[in-house]
């Protein structure tokens, strides 16, 4: 797929992987509605761009269908991608678990993700093609010491992500997920200020770059999955 001129939704798109992609997508010449909580810190990251910038919650439920809308007029109701890449994260031991965090967290990464998906399936339906890229994570393959919410939310996306494959497939829209492991953005991080990056790890970039190349990819074909994993990050 040719990026230049593709209309393309980046949710989660103030920081991190976000952040990267947005500005690469732009960088093709896409005409990207990048949204995020904070309308601050989106002009902040994309001050000297075209973006179209759109600030709301993606885990408000209760409005979720009105801020989809919004965003769908930004695009005139035509999107080629979708990138649900917004997603928070909780690390309790189970004895520490409580309900108000699976709440939070399954609010964002899972009903906010598959809720606003629903109301753009629509349009790519009559266009007769679209992609959705989902941003999992290595957590939604096996879980982990005190990773009961977030591995959950995150199993529960790449069940959707297959279900959306098996019903989607029929209209040429290609749904992908994308599990990235440990990368040096904010995520878990209540300031919300990124971490340097660290030579070994992996970084937005990396990232970035995994997703644009299956966006890229002709129409005829689909990455079902991709995991990224950093080739030696134990030193």
């Amino acid at each position: 797929m040719d990026l230049k001129g593709k209309n393309i939704i980046v949710t989660g798109g103030s920081l991190g992987i976000g952040k990267e992609t947005a500005k690469k997508l732009l960088d093709k010449g896409a005409n990207v509605l990048i949204i995020g909580r904070s309308l601050d810190r989106l002009k902040e990251s994309f001050s000297n761009s075209k973006a179209n910038l759109l600030s709301f919650d993606i885990g408000d439920i209760e409005n979720i269908v009105v801020n989809a809308k919004k965003s769908l007029n930004f695009l005139d109701n035509r999107v080629d991608v979708l990138i649900n890449n917004a997603g928070i994260g909780v690390s309790k031991s189970i004895e520490d678990l409580e309900y108000a965090d699976f709440i939070d967290v399954f609010n964002v990464n899972v009903f906010g993700l598959s809720l606003f998906t629903k109301e753009v399936i629509p349009l790519m339906k009559r266009q007769q093609y679209g992609t959705i890229i989902n941003i999992g994570s290595t957590a939604s393959l096996k879980g982990y010491k005190n990773g009961s919410i977030y591995a959950s939310s995150k199993f529960a996306v790449r069940c959707l992500t297959q279900c959306w494959q098996a019903e989607l497939r029929p209209y040429n829209i290609r749904v992908c997920q994308i599990n990235p492991s440990e990368v040096t953005t904010a995520f878990g991080n209540k300031e919300r200020i990124e971490r340097e990056n660290i030579p070994n790890k992996l970084s937005s970039s990396e990232i970035s770059h995994a997703i644009i190349s299956a966006i890229e990819m002709d129409n005829r074909g689909f990455i079902n999955e991709l995991n990224v994993w950093a080739t030696n990050p134990f030193d």
